[in-house]
């Protein structure tokens, strides 16, 4: 007869782990929707526990505390209070785009590791800021690109090490969505009003808004990672605003390198959001190698692959995505229990090379003309 503690053991295999470290997460600021699924996922990682939240608007955590069983007392307005009374091992900050530099010197003092929403900063010099605030403490500060999680992505990073299209030369990017309040957390659709763009910090200039700071950097930072970390040489770009908005909608970037020229375009306004039909132009990658092509585009379950031998192409299956690479979360845990290295976007590095070229990008289209690659 199967005993009890093995049935257990079959359905949780941290069953005997007893002395496993239980990982006290924190998630501080809900400006962007995203903080629902990384509080998600980490009430679903089997050696986590969300110790408190915090936003300066509590009805804001409403949902939250509802969806993750919070008492009122892991429920914060004060930062501080939160980060001092509940001590958490990992904080999550999920602030606007302008403000995480702000938010990173709030927090770090307080001795915790940080996960970081994307995008890395506002500027090159608030993200150098940052990872300054951090060094002090030696915790790690890691930028989640929600999209490093798509099977697509980590399928052509893959094939593309292996060698499969040559040397990386080239990406076309394309990203974007019908617009960043049509949804919100777990993708849950939701029709804004005129008056929820007004006070939105997506649709504000000084917050740092628009479709380019919201969804260039996703082309720039996985291009940089899928490209092996080449920097370009100049950055020109232009964009599109609607009347009535003081932020871009659509833009599109030429980023010129040694070798050759590469694109990343974003839009707000897409025909349909590309996880559930995907508008046309599809969102996702094309990459160029000296010996063949990829594409990989958001959410699809194959990637597309030209080689000399084979130049009519030809389709592979995504990979099947495990344990730790499946979100942030698991992944950033695994990377601080065995020392294993961060996948590449979410590494300063990348990342910098990513603000970088976006830094550049919106200097471009204020001036009108192609820019060499600031900071």
């Amino acid at each position: 007869m199967v005993s009890q503690a093995l049935l257990l053991a079959v359905v949780n295999p941290f069953y005997f782990c007893t002395d496993m470290k239980r990982w006290r997460i924190a998630g501080i600021n809900f400006d962007h929707f995203h903080m629902g699924d990384l509080l998600r996922q980490t009430a679903s990682h089997p050696a986590c526990e969300i110790v408190a939240i915090s936003d300066e608007q509590p009805e804001r955590m409403v949902s939250a505390a509802k969806n993750f069983n919070l008492r009122e007392d892991q429920v914060f307005t004060d930062y501080r209070a939160c980060l001092e009374q509940t001590k958490p091992d990992i904080v999550i900050l999920c602030p606007a785009a302008s403000k995480h530099g702000e938010w990173v010197s709030k927090v770090a003092p307080f001795g915790a590791h940080i996960i970081m929403e994307k995008p890395y900063a506002g500027s090159v010099a608030e993200a150098d800021a940052m990872a300054a605030a951090m060094k002090p403490t030696g915790k790690t500060l890691a930028i989640n690109w929600p999209l490093v999680w798509d099977a697509g992505q980590q399928t052509a990073h893959r094939l593309i090490q292996e060698g499969l299209i040559g040397a990386p030369l080239e990406f076309q990017h394309c990203g974007g969505n019908r617009g960043p309040l049509y949804h919100g957390a777990d993708k849950i659709e939701h029709e804004p009003s005129a008056e929820e763009k007004a006070v939105s910090w997506f649709y504000s200039k000084a917050q740092g808004g628009g479709s380019m700071l919201d969804y260039m950097g996703y082309g720039t930072t996985l291009g940089t990672w899928h490209l092996g970390g080449k920097l370009p040489l100049e950055v020109s770009c232009t964009w599109h605003t609607t009347p009535g908005l003081e932020v871009d909608e659509h833009s599109i970037a030429i980023i010129r390198y040694a070798h050759g020229l590469s694109r990343s375009e974003t839009r707000w306004g897409t025909f349909t959001d590309p996880w559930i039909h995907q508008p046309q132009p599809r969102c996702g990658f094309v990459i160029r190698g000296s010996d063949g092509t990829l594409s990989c585009f958001d959410y699809d379950k194959t990637v597309r692959v030209q080689t000399r031998a084979r130049p009519e192409g030809y389709e592979l299956p995504v990979d099947v995505i495990t344990s730790p690479n499946r979100n942030p979360i698991e992944h950033v845990i695994h990377h601080l229990e065995t020392g294993a290295p961060l996948i590449g976007p979410l590494t300063l590095e990348i990342s910098r090379i990513g603000q970088q070229i976006v830094d550049t990008a919106y200097l471009s289209a204020e001036a009108g003309r192609a820019l060499p690659l600031v900071g």
